[in-house]
């Protein structure tokens, strides 16, 4: 017969005996504080290709298989690449872009005007940029603010550093790479007309289209808004 003290010990033990699986406290924490960089170089890749933008734009309407997609981009050469690899290149970039936005907003580049379609393009470009998004809202506004007539080159270099500080996870680019990037951002704000031309750099007012703001609005794209209303 086994005794009451011996019960209550058999009992106390089980209690305090460890599960063989559970993992200590905190473990498993370390990888939880990871987070992704806010700010890439995707965006070395190209501005906002309009005439391109359109062709995906339009084979994303109408919703393609992955074969459909092989067929458009590598068999008929839709996007007028040089080079299969360009072409694969460009689609993941602009099909990363437009499907982060909604099916009205893929109309509007498919089949909009060349200033709907450069604006619904940058409002895609923005959300997928933070790096872009940033230098809109944080730098740009503020040379409107300031009543300053142009960019300056070292604006962009400040920025960077900035960004670094701001996203201990951000990669270590090359000299090269920075002014890829600043290449490609400042081709994007011309296209927009926020700048005369890369070269004068002047700034100019810009008016986004009303359908743009709409759908933004509509969506809830609070951060893109932001970033593409900038000018006086």
């Amino acid at each position: 017969m086994i005794s009451d003290s011996e019960t209550t010990a058999s009992s106390r033990e089980r209690r305090t005996t460890p599960r063989p699986n559970a993992a200590p406290a905190g473990a498993g924490t370390g990888h939880a504080s990871l987070r992704p960089a806010r700010y890439t170089a995707s965006i070395t890749n190209g501005a906002l290709k309009l005439t391109e933008s359109r062709a995906v734009a339009n084979l994303l309407l109408q919703g393609l298989d992955a074969q459909g997609w092989h067929d458009a981009i590598q068999t008929r050469n839709v996007l007028q690449a040089r080079s299969p690899e360009t072409a694969k290149r460009l689609t993941r970039l602009l099909r990363a872009r437009l499907e982060l936005m909604a099916p009205p907003l893929w109309k509007m580049v498919a089949d909009g005007s060349a200033l709907l379609a450069t604006h619904a393009c940058l409002a895609a470009a923005v959300k997928h940029s933070r790096l872009l998004g940033d230098f809109l809202d944080q730098v740009v506004r503020e040379q409107y603010r300031l009543f300053r007539p142009a960019l300056g080159h070292p604006l962009w270099a400040h920025y960077i550093e900035d960004c670094r500080s701001r996203d201990p996870a951000m990669s270590a680019w090359s000299e090269s790479t920075v002014e890829r990037l600043r290449s490609s951002v400042f081709q994007i704000l011309a296209q927009v007309g926020y700048l005369e031309n890369t070269r004068t750099l002047k700034l100019q007012c810009v008016f986004i289209a009303k359908e743009v703001l709409g759908y933004l609005r509509e969506h809830d794209e609070q951060y893109v808004l932001r970033c593409i209303q900038v000018s006086p």
